[in-house]
């Protein structure tokens, strides 16, 4: 990419998906692969790796990992001798209030999503090539608590604190954290209706565009975080405003 270029490429580009075989991240493969480049999709169930990949065609690939599991996600870069990028949403945790959570689900946002996404950076290190792009999940609620979760809100904020050391540490390599609202997507889709219609409303009440966001509004926030070759050690609130009430 040069500086006459009008759209962002990723010719022969290796992005790294863990939880790349649905929702955002599925998004995210999306748009690599219609940029020129090739993804390389992680995850823990098969069956919807297989199913992302017949839908993405031959410049994806998939193996299982589980991020839980430093054997498993070497297993995984095993296959993968370069590195142009990372985004890592795989992650399964517990929120609620710290009257009501016993010390293992309040660490299991720290345990799935921090350290998650810590162990895969550190598997990828001696795999990066000098200008990849490293994108970690963060979301809004380091910033403006929804509800009463602090353990989630300070893994939100741990993740973002994550983006800024690393992008120091990495260095030509960039280094940001993409933090997203409330998503209208795939997580929302297995959860109890009345739970989902009173949160909707209740973000679209509190955030300035007065709606929940999309996947694909998300995607292409990675996109350019991908892609951006001076933004490092940031962090994008893809939120809708919600973080200016």
């Amino acid at each position: 990419m040069n500086g006459t270029d009008p759209l962002p490429r990723l010719e022969n580009r290796v992005v790294v998906l863990i939880g790349g075989g649905s929702g955002i991240g599925f998004e995210v493969a999306r748009r690599v692969i219609a940029l020129g480049g090739s993804v390389a999709l992680g995850g823990r169930t098969a069956s919807r790796l297989e199913a992302a990949f017949a839908l993405l065609g031959e410049q994806a690939r998939w193996q299982t990992v589980d991020t839980a599991d430093p054997a498993s996600i070497e297993a995984f870069f095993a296959s993968v001798p370069v590195v142009d990028g990372i985004f890592t949403t795989a992650a399964e945790y517990v929120v609620g209030p710290m009257r009501e959570l016993d010390a293992t689900d309040a660490a299991s946002p720290f345990e799935s999503k921090f350290w998650g996404q810590y162990r895969v950076v550190r598997a990828a290190l001696d795999r990066l090539s000098p200008d990849a792009s490293i994108v970690l999940m963060s979301g809004a609620a380091s910033v403006r608590p929804p509800a009463a979760a602090p353990a989630y809100v300070a893994a939100n904020a741990a993740i973002e604190g994550l983006a800024r050391g690393l992008a120091v540490e990495l260095a030509p390599v960039r280094v940001n954290a993409v933090s997203p609202g409330t998503i209208d997507g795939n997580l929302w889709a297995n959860r109890d209706e009345a739970a989902r219609t009173a949160s909707f409303a209740q973000f679209s009440a509190d955030t300035v565009l007065g709606r929940p966001g999309r996947e694909d509004e998300v995607a292409d926030a990675v996109i350019h975080l991908l892609t951006n070759r001076y933004t490092t050690g940031s962090t994008l609130y893809v939120d809708g405003g919600y973080a200016l009430r």
